[in-house]
């Protein structure tokens, strides 16, 4: 329960309402260990908490949090400026698959501010390249306005090892690429649906239908993960905010086989 201090290193503004924070150990020596698809209890002092996915390369010693200016806490955290100091709680929660993954292929997922929480996976997968089959990332936001880490999207999308979709709900002038939600991506991504490991991240009706598009295309449910990043307030399981049905969000997952939760999915106020 106790956060350590961690030296706000660089705040970045990236679209009008997200911003990414880069923290250092304020001794300078500890190193921060986690595994794609965990989050952090990031504190603010004398407003609160939130707890917020990991964004960074599991391998920098680096700590990265990328999210959106909505509430009180995370209002405060977009006014941070270097040298600034945070507490830091974590990391929580269960990790991406990337291991159960490994010789099959990989389709990651992700809605708006989905892209964050699955960057580590995508990290992990280009870094142990050799051990995975095709790896394909599907990016859906509302404006071309909204795409996030605009610079990395580019460099991946040059690599041949990676296959990258980007599609924009509402085109404006000027946009060439695609536009539809991003189900529409399914379909343009080659893979082979019975040896695949799919990640999403997204609003919840976004990674329902992403799952059921999937499945349309061959992709078994047991082999779908699914991130329920939300309600979470103390990271523990103490609090009850994050509980989803049977389960707590912040001790049970973040992230969910789909199989597991899809019923759970549909069920109103869970």
């Amino acid at each position: 329960m106790v956060p350590r201090p961690y030296v706000v290193k660089r705040m970045r503004k990236d679209t009008v309402d997200t911003f990414t924070l880069e923290l250092g150990p304020k001794d300078g020596r500890s190193r921060f260990s986690f595994a794609p698809g965990q989050f952090n209890m990031i504190y603010i002092y004398g407003v609160g908490e939130v707890p917020i996915s990991i964004c960074g390369d599991p391998s920098s010693s680096t700590l990265v949090h990328t999210t959106r200016a909505v509430g009180a806490v995370t209002k405060a955290m977009s006014k941070l400026r270097r040298g600034d100091i945070v507490g830091i709680r974590g990391p929580f929660g269960t990790s991406w698959p990337v291991e159960q993954a490994r010789t099959r292929d990989v389709v990651v997922v992700a809605g708006g501010i989905g892209l964050p929480p699955l960057r580590p996976a995508l990290y992990h997968l280009l870094a142990h390249r050799d051990a995975y089959g095709k790896v394909v990332l599907l990016y859906g936001t509302s404006t071309p306005d909204d795409i996030l880490f605009k610079e990395e999207l580019e460099n991946w999308r040059a690599r041949f090892d990676l296959e990258v979709f980007v599609t924009v709900d509402r085109g404006t002038p000027g946009w060439r690429g695609n536009v539809g939600v991003v189900t529409t991506l399914i379909t343009k991504a080659g893979f082979d649906p019975t040896n695949t490991i799919a990640m999403i991240v997204g609003p919840e009706v976004m990674m329902r239908f992403t799952a059921l598009e999937l499945m349309k295309r061959g992709v078994k449910a047991e082999t779908i993960y699914v991130s329920m990043e939300r309600n979470m307030k103390c990271g523990i399981g103490l609090c009850g905010h994050c509980q989803f049905g049977p389960l707590f969000t912040c001790k049970d997952g973040p992230v969910f086989r789909y199989d597991q939760i899809k019923d759970l999915l549909v069920k109103w106020e869970i």
